[in-house]
């Protein structure tokens, strides 16, 4: 599924224009990823948690020469599902 698609989607089940729809898409994924950036951890009860996580460096090989390299600490986003979303997919 396309950005495009969900914005269809949610602009049929919530009977709103899909420039409405498209907005508030927008506005979502900005308050995900400033409250990320600012707290680090975002809960929707039922849906899941994202969570900011700090990844340790590591050693890893070059696949074209096969030496070894340092790969850098960085910090990645996670996601665990809430038990309803489980429950929907099984």
């Amino acid at each position: 599924m396309t950005k495009a698609d969900l914005v269809a989607k949610i602009s049929e089940k919530a009977a709103i224009s899909k420039a409405d729809a498209e907005r508030s898409l927008n506005a979502f994924l900005d308050a995900v990823g400033s409250t990320l950036v600012g707290e680090g951890k975002l809960t929707l009860t039922g849906f899941g948690t994202f969570a900011v996580e700090e990844r340790k460096e590591r050693t890893g090989r070059n696949p074209r020469t096969g030496e070894e390299i340092k790969i850098p600490a960085t910090k990645v986003v996670k996601f665990r599902p809430g038990k309803l979303l489980k429950d929907a997919v099984k």
